[in-house]
């Protein structure tokens, strides 16, 4: 870079400052930062979002904040800043909020002066715009301050919990405090748990878009059957409405075709799509602000379920039914996976497929579980396993609330290899799985526009075909 070129580059640039508003779903993530400071009155908290993680060389997957700093900023896909750090700096009876980022870079000459052009990970020429501190500012409604800054901001002898782990920097800044940063994690795991209206109607969009992936597949399954590696087409197909209508995918997809539906979290999908066996298609669009949809459906890929897979099906449908039912205030979370384990371990024990004992979901034997390893559902969320860090009494072992989301997915799993089955059993996998609203009196299912009894899954394939 000679001088002359680098002088150049300092002048000529027209003005091209912006007024922003404040950022949709700002006020709700106002009242989640009251709670987090009212939780630790005299503490400095510090959140960052993380930053870029290398792919290959010198390229960077798409980056995606922190979920707690999402929650915290209510930041959106595009819009996010890598590096960026919010402080929580106990001031009376409070906090005083400041949001440290990368400012947009500037034109005319200082220490980043070059940055707007040089620099391939932060430059605006190669990578984007990135909003001013004025700007940010009025976006989330905080104070901002460089990044640069934050070092000195810090400093002191103040007490501090950090979401570790997740910027070198602070890290290196911020001596451990490994029970009190286990206790910060765990209560913005919890914040997390009840949804508020923001967040719920984000849900809704995410789960919309992922209902409509779904009906983007059955439109090309006839293409998929035709190639060596269908199941990709599948997956391309379903991502393709995931960067259409959201930010990307809330995890990667399962396009799990034939015996493949027998690992849980088939991601390769690599293998063919062929008529006469089912798809497991396990997929959620992530929205723009970061919320994700997480549906199940297995298809059958003529358009018709062989009598051997109706069976099957309506077993994990029943299975689903039952958790479904439980669904309520009040009612113990686990509840549903306790109903919809009983419906599968009474139906495999009916065909003579649990070996003896009296009681097939015994403890003491619990053999069915042979067919289905796994729980059948979760919270859903900013993370598509959402609140992960919550309290057992919290979470796994509480009590659903109104504006819990969930999912109910049972799922049953004959591996192709399992010689204690008749073979016309083997390879087969199914799960069903839908999103549920925990409402006052009950539970909605956000989800409901997708068919889940066999005979609906026909006529839907079929009305798309």
């Amino acid at each position: 870079m000679s001088a002359a070129l680098a002088e150049n580059f300092q002048q000529g640039w027209a003005d091209t400052g912006l007024q922003l508003p404040l950022v949709p779903g700002a006020a709700f993530a106002a009242k989640r930062r009251a709670a987090l400071s009212e939780r630790f009155p005299g503490e400095r908290i510090v959140i960052p979002s993380g930053g870029l993680k290398a792919r290959s060389n010198d390229f960077d997957y798409t980056f995606r904040p922190h979920s707690a700093f999402i929650h915290l900023t209510a930041e959106q896909g595009t819009q996010a800043v890598p590096d960026s750090v919010l402080v929580f700096e106990p001031l009376g009876n409070g906090h005083e909020v400041t949001l440290f980022t990368r400012p947009r870079s500037p034109r005319d000459g200082g220490p980043n002066g070059a940055e707007f052009y040089s620099s391939r990970r932060h430059g605006e020429f190669w990578v984007g715009r990135r909003r001013t501190l004025t700007e940010t500012s009025d976006a989330f409604g905080l104070a901002a301050a460089a990044r640069d800054d934050l070092e000195r901001a810090l400093a002191g002898r103040v007490p501090t919990r950090v979401l570790r782990g997740e910027d070198e920097l602070v890290d290196a800044l911020v001596p451990p405090a490994r029970e009190a940063e286990a206790e910060l994690l765990t209560f913005l795991s919890e914040l997390r748990l009840v949804k508020d209206e923001w967040e719920v109607e984000q849900l809704r969009t995410a789960v919309g878009s992922t209902v409509a992936g779904f009906h983007d597949v059955v439109g090309e399954l006839r293409t998929a059957t035709g190639l060596a590696r269908g199941e990709r087409w599948i997956e391309g197909t379903f991502n393709r409405r995931a960067r259409l209508d959201g930010y990307g995918l809330g995890f990667e997809t399962i396009a799990a075709a034939g015996a493949h539906a027998c690992v849980l979290h088939w991601m390769h999908n690599d293998g063919p799509v062929r008529d006469g066996d089912l798809l497991l298609l396990d997929a959620g669009v992530e929205a723009d602000s970061f919320y994700t949809g997480d549906v199940t459906r297995t298809l059958p890929v003529s358009g018709r379920f062989t009598d051997v897979q109706r069976r099957f099906y309506d077993l994990v449908f029943a299975a689903q039914s039952a958790g479904i039912a439980t669904l309520r205030p009040g009612a113990r979370f686990g509840d549903f996976h306790d109903a919809a384990m009983r419906v599968i371990a009474e139906g495999l024990d009916a065909w003579g497929l649990l070996p003896g004992g009296d009681d097939p979901l015994a403890a003491d034997s619990a053999l069915y579980r042979r067919f289905t390893v796994c729980g059948s559902g979760h919270m859903l969320g900013l993370d598509c396993h959402d609140c992960g860090a919550a309290r057992s009494e919290a979470y796994l072992d509480g009590v659903l609330e109104p504006g819990h989301v969930l999912t109910v997915e049972p799922g049953l799993y004959f591996q192709p290899d399992d010689l204690t089955i008749p073979e016309e059993l083997r390879g087969i996998g199914i799960r069903i799985e839908d999103d549920f609203l925990i409402t006052d009196d009950g539970a909605l299912c956000l989800s409901a526009d997708l068919p889940r009894g066999a005979d609906e899954v026909e006529a839907w394939m079929a009305s798309l075909r």
